[in-house]
Formats: structure tokens, C-alpha cells, sequence
């Protein structure tokens, strides 16, 4: 097979369309190479493989899931403005589909007919090298380079069925060179199949990486990546969506296979605990949690306490502080956003326009410190008799550090500024869904604590993919589902609290599985927000359709009548109100706070909501392929 690359290319995955990629697997470097000429080289499958880790880079780019604006803005963590074609508003509305696309410019490479073309590109990479035996590194006099690539590509094969995976369910697999003269007969599989696909390859990828990667190869597949993306695909398969949930208008095409089992919840315990003993290549431990500093530094990106006392220098210098991001994350893309995020996430009065506001339905996750040393939910029954005013919601009580560093409020303070929400530019609706927040929050999170627009390059790390944290909570999920509370889960949520100076769970917790559930939850939420998180695990849980959350939505009265539904359909946000008793004081005045319902339309419609559409064309090109529920 003879051909020259870009021919061999022309034709990609399923879609049958030209890869619109700039990268080397899409077009010959000049008119001679041909497949023999690149895979007898070490150099050039090493830049396929470079090539092959900028598209998984885009493929799941945490921040710009959606182009513009993140997977936040679709969940009940944020709601967001009308720039860049309002693509979230049109999730909203469910204006998407199988016949019109998803909505219009919000593919950046993590839709169906994308990942397949990388799927390709990955096995004609594994498919060259084994055929022509590609020569090791002759720059590494044979310290077997050539199979480090193959076992990063294996990972990356496996992460991308993985993203199709958790957005489309099940799905075929992959893992051979589809040729243009190929019939295009592939048929879906039980998601219980994939993942154990997914795992073959990842045990591929861990038998040929390094254990740590340090210097300019930090950031390249090791083993913890491997142990993790079993753990996450093994996670998914244990969830109620794919295991003994109640899926509405049930039409998957193995339903029999998702029953509850046990077992499975076995296995990711096992798989987050391989991820939390991972070993580097010296045998030490290979993650550990970040806790540079102390509780008494509030120091900004100058060294300077300009947020009030209130956000700890460790909790913003965790994105940023290069020990945090070798110790904890486990898989990642960095650099994900610059100095242009800024009017992102700023507020007007300081050259914003806050593309993406907190919601209220997330800042009521947020628990307080009660007298008693533990934290609660705002909306435990205690909340009031500990000092809990809702007129009063940031101050009254102190609450879990990681809000204050997350998110903007009316009298916060960010670079010695107090934040107005009442009026001036950045009030709430001043702009309506322009530039002020509609919501009454800003986002804070991921930024250089008092860092302004004009002051200099401001690189944006962004979350990790995944970061050790994740993987706790999910051991200790799994823990709780298999045997209940332990004290062994106990201590290790309250170490990721402790590092965040978050008060203790109360030890109630120890006593009922139930409870202990719910703060493993929460804090999966409070600690993982904005980091392109909620957004699949509101459709894994199926909480959109959960009977207690559904009960909660039909005893909705008001804006008052909270906790809120974890439906997906309500949004709402806080106004300040002028009052002579308010115990909040901005600009000389006194205000209490009010909710509000925020009006941006949402529909989350079921079963359709829970995965994303194959689109038409693609069916017709693969009859065999069945479309996803509701659709």
C-alpha cells in the first residue's frame, strides 16, 4: 500500500470527510514522501505522534468545551452572556440536533465526526509503525523512544473512544485503519465493551510509558495517566446512567446489560486507588496534594493581601505554582487561555465582560463553618441557629475558603476593589446579558488573585483534565457504595478540605452512607467547578429526572424555594436591595440580598439531553449505526 500520505488521508473516519486539521496526517511535507518514507523514520512518526497530542488537546479543552465559552455554561453552574453566538443559549433552548448540527461555530474538535478523525490518525499510526517496524530514536542511541510513541498513542486512541464514550454512550470502537474502499459497517456496542476496550489500550500505553516524565518531556503520557483513564472509564460504567439507573424512555440498544451490579463500584475503587499509589520513576509517591504556603498568606500576584483576607494564597497559586501541577495533575493541557480570557471573566468596571456568571444554584454548594468546628450546607436544617442569614449569605457565616477564591460577589474585593452589584456597570442586568452579570455573580476562579487587564501577559494554565483530587472522590465513592462510610474515606475528604482550609465533615458522616454520599458529592462540585465537570456528571447520576429532585421541582414556588432542583432547568441568581438593616455596606450604603430567578430559557428535554445526537449524514453513511435515544 504504497500510496502517498495525503491520498491515503484524504478520506478520514466515519464523516468520509477532509480532515480541516494543519497537522502532518493530513497533508504530505512534499510531494514525495510516501508511506514507506515516513514510517521507516523515527522523526517523522515522532511528529505524527506530536501532532496526534495537539488534536486530543482539542478535543476536550476544558475552558472552551464550546468554542467560546465552557461546558459550565449549560449545567447549573453558570449561566452566560450573548457573545460569540450565544452558544449556550441555544443548548438552552434545544436548538440542536441530528438534522441542524450542534449549534453553529461551537466545534473545536470534541464532536463525533472530530474524534473519529483522530481515532483514524491514531491507528494509522500504530498500523505504519508495526508494519514497517519504525527504527528507534537515533538521537537516544536505542533507548527505546519509538515504543514510548506507541504507548502514548495507544493512550490517546483509548482517550478519544473515552470522550466519545461519555458524550454519545455507546458506541463502536475503533482500533484498525478504516481505508477509503471500506465498507462502512460498524455497528455500536455495550458501553461495558468499550471500557474494557478503553482498558486494553490503556494497559497497552502503561506497559511502554516512563512512570514520570521531568524537563521538556513533563506532560507526555506516563503511567498515573494510563491508571487514570481506566479509573474514568471504569467510573462511567459504574454510574447510574450505565449501571442500574432509571434511564427515561430507555432505547439503548444493550439496556439489558445495565443493571445494577456491585462489582462494578469494586472496580473503581481498585482503579482510583492504583491512581492514588502511582510511583514515579524513583518509586517515590507519584502524586500528592498541593499545600505550598499557609493559612495566614492571602498574598496576590504582587505578594500583597488586596482580596480583604479572604482568598488564600494556595488556593489561586494551585493553577499556577509549577510544584501543584507535577504533584496533582494527572492529566492535562496547559496554556489553554491568555491574556484575552480576561474580558471573559472581568467585570465591566474593570475592562470585562464576563462571559460566564456563577449561578446560585452553585454558590449554595458552597457549605459554612459552624460554631461547632464542622461544615454544613447552607440549607442543612442547623444553618439559621449557627448565624446563616441569607440576606447576608457571603458574611454572616464564613464559608468553605474555595468560594471566595471561585467566585465575585456584591461587597467582595478583588485588587483592593469592593465589587457593586447594585448599581454602576457592573449591577446586576445593567447590561443584560451583555457585559454585567445577569446572575449577580462574577468568576474568580483560575486567576491570578489581583491581576488587571493592562498589567501584563496573564497565561491562563486552565484546569487539569484530570487531577488527583477527582480520583479520590471516586475512591471514596466507591468505598461508600461497596461497604459504607470508613474512616479510611472520612480522612481522606478532609485532607482535600484541610488543604483548602475547609472545616472537617461532621463525623455524623461516619454513621450513614447517605449522608456521606452527599458530601462526597459536594464536595466533587465545590472542588472540581468550572473544570468541565458537571456537565457529564448531571447526565451520568441522571439527576435531571431523579424523583427527589423532580419533587423539588414541583413544589417550586418562587425564587425562594430552595435548595434549587438539580434538573438542569432552573437558573437563578442574588440582587442587593437597599435596606437600613442590611448588614452588607458598599459605597456607604447598607443592602441585604435577594434571589432572583435568572431568565436565560432553559430546557433540558428527556431523554434526548443525556447524549449527544449523531448527526444524520453521519447515519446514512453508517446504516448499521443506531441513533441515541429521544432523537
Amino acid at each position: 500500500m504504497n500510496r502517498i500520505i495525503s491520498i491515503i488521508l484524504f478520506i478520514i473516519g466515519f464523516s468520509f470527510i477532509t480532515s480541516c486539521d494543519d497537522n502532518y496526517l493530513d497533508r504530505a511535507p512534499d510531494d514525495k514522501k510516501n508511506e514507506r518514507d515516513v514510517f521507516t523514520r523515527y522523526g517523522y512518526v515522532n511528529q505524527l505522534v506530536t501532532d496526534l497530542y495537539a488534536n486530543c488537546k482539542s478535543a476536550n479543552r476544558p475552558l472552551l468545551f464550546f468554542n467560546h465559552f465552557s461546558s459550565s455554561a449549560i449545567t447549573d453552574e453558570c449561566s452566560a452572556s450573548s457573545h460569540e453566538s450565544a452558544i449556550p443559549h441555544q443548548f438552552h433552548i434545544g436548538n440542536y440536533g441530528p438534522s441542524q448540527g450542534m449549534p453553529d461555530r461551537s466545534s473545536v474538535g470534541q464532536y463525533w465526526w472530530d474524534l473519529w478523525t483522530k481515532v483514524r490518525k491514531a491507528n494509522v499510526i500504530l498500523s505504519g509503525v508495526e508494519k514497517y517496524n519504525t527504527p528507534d530514536n537515533p538521537e537516544s542511541g536505542g533507548a527505546g523512544d519509538i515504543s514510548r510513541r506507541i504507548g502514548e498513542t495507544y493512550f490517546m486512541r483509548g482517550y478519544l473512544h473515552f470522550l466519545l464514550l461519555r458524550a454519545y454512550g455507546e458506541i463502536p470502537y475503533i482500533d484498525y485503519v478504516v481505508e477509503p474502499d471500506d465498507e462502512m459497517v460498524f455497528e455500536k456496542l455495550s458501553v461495558h465493551d468499550v471500557v474494557a476496550r478503553i482498558i486494553a489500550d490503556a494497559d497497552a500505553a502503561y506497559e511502554r510509558v516512563n512512570a514520570s516524565n521531568g524537563g521538556t518531556h513533563f506532560g507526555r503520557v506516563d503511567k498515573g495517566a494510563c491508571l487514570g483513564l481506566k479509573a474514568m472509564a471504569l467510573w462511567i460504567a459504574a454510574t447510574p446512567m450505565w449501571n442500574g439507573g432509571n434511564f427515561p424512555g430507555d432505547t439503548r440498544l444493550f439496556k439489558e446489560e445495565y443493571s445494577n451490579n456491585p462489582a462494578r463500584w469494586i472496580a473503581v475503587r481498585d482503579a482510583a486507588k492504583a491512581v492514588m499509589e502511582a510511583k514515579d520513576n524513583s518509586g517515590k509517591p507519584r502524586y500528592s496534594l498541593y499545600k505550598s504556603s499557609n493559612e495566614t498568606d492571602f498574598g496576590d500576584i504582587n505578594g500583597n493581601n488586596t482580596s480583604n483576607s479572604k482568598v488564600y494564597r494556595r488556593l489561586w497559586d494551585m493553577f499556577y505554582d509549577m510544584q501543584s501541577i507535577q504533584q496533582e495533575w494527572v492529566w492535562f493541557v496547559t496554556r489553554d487561555k491568555d491574556t484575552g480570557w480576561s474580558g471573559d471573566v472581568l467585570p465591566p468596571t474593570q475592562g470585562g465582560h464576563a462571559r460566564q456568571r456563577p449561578l446560585q444554584e452553585q454558590v449554595d454548594e458552597y457549605e459554612y463553618i459552624a460554631p461547632d468546628g464542622y461544615g454544613y450546607p447552607i440549607y442543612a436544617d442547623r444553618a439559621v441557629s449557627d448565624g446563616y442569614d441569607d440576606e447576608n449569605p457571603y458574611e454572616s457565616v464564613r464559608r468553605d475558603p474555595r468560594f471566595y477564591r471561585d467566585i465575585r460577589y456584591h461587597g467582595s474585593v478583588y485588587a483592593n476593589a469592593v465589587l457593586n452589584t447594585a448599581s454602576g456597570n457592573d449591577a446586576v442586568g445593567a447590561n443584560y446579558l451583555s457585559s454585567s452579570s445577569h446572575t449577580g455573580y462574577y468568576l474568580r476562579k483560575f486567576y491570578k488573585d489581583g491581576w488587571l487587564k493592562g498589567s501584563g501577559t496573564h497565561v491562563i494554565n486552565g484546569p487539569a483534565i484530570w487531577r488527583l483530587p477527582e480520583f479520590i472522590y471516586m475512591y471514596c465513592e466507591a468505598v461508600n457504595e461497596t461497604t459504607g462510610p470508613t474512616q479510611e474515606i472520612y480522612d481522606l475528604l478532609n485532607e482535600v478540605r484541610a488543604r483548602s482550609f475547609m472545616a472537617p465533615i461532621p463525623p455524623a458522616a461516619l454513621a450513614d452512607k447517605a449522608l456521606m454520599n452527599d458530601y462526597i458529592q459536594r464536595e466533587r462540585r465545590v472542588e472540581l467547578f468550572f473544570e468541565n465537570h458537571r456537565i457529564w456528571h448531571t447526565r451520568l447520576y441522571l439527576e435531571a429526572d431523579d424523583a427527589v429532585e423532580l419533587t423539588k421541582e414541583q413544589n417550586y414556588v418562587d425564587a425562594d424555594s430552595w435548595p434549587y432542583p438539580k434538573t438542569q432547568r432552573w437558573s437563578h441568581g442574588m440582587r442587593p436591595v437597599e435596606d437600613p438593616d442590611g448588614k452588607i455596606v458598599v459605597a456607604g450604603k447598607k443592602y441585604k440580598m435577594v434571589r432572583i430567578d435568572v431568565p436565560d430559557e432553559r430546557v433540558f428535554k428527556t431523554p434526548q439531553s443525556y447524549l449527544f445526537p449523531i448527526m444524520t449524514d453521519e447515519l446514512k453513511r453508517t446504516p448499521g449505526l443506531a441513533q441515541n435515544p429521544g432523537w
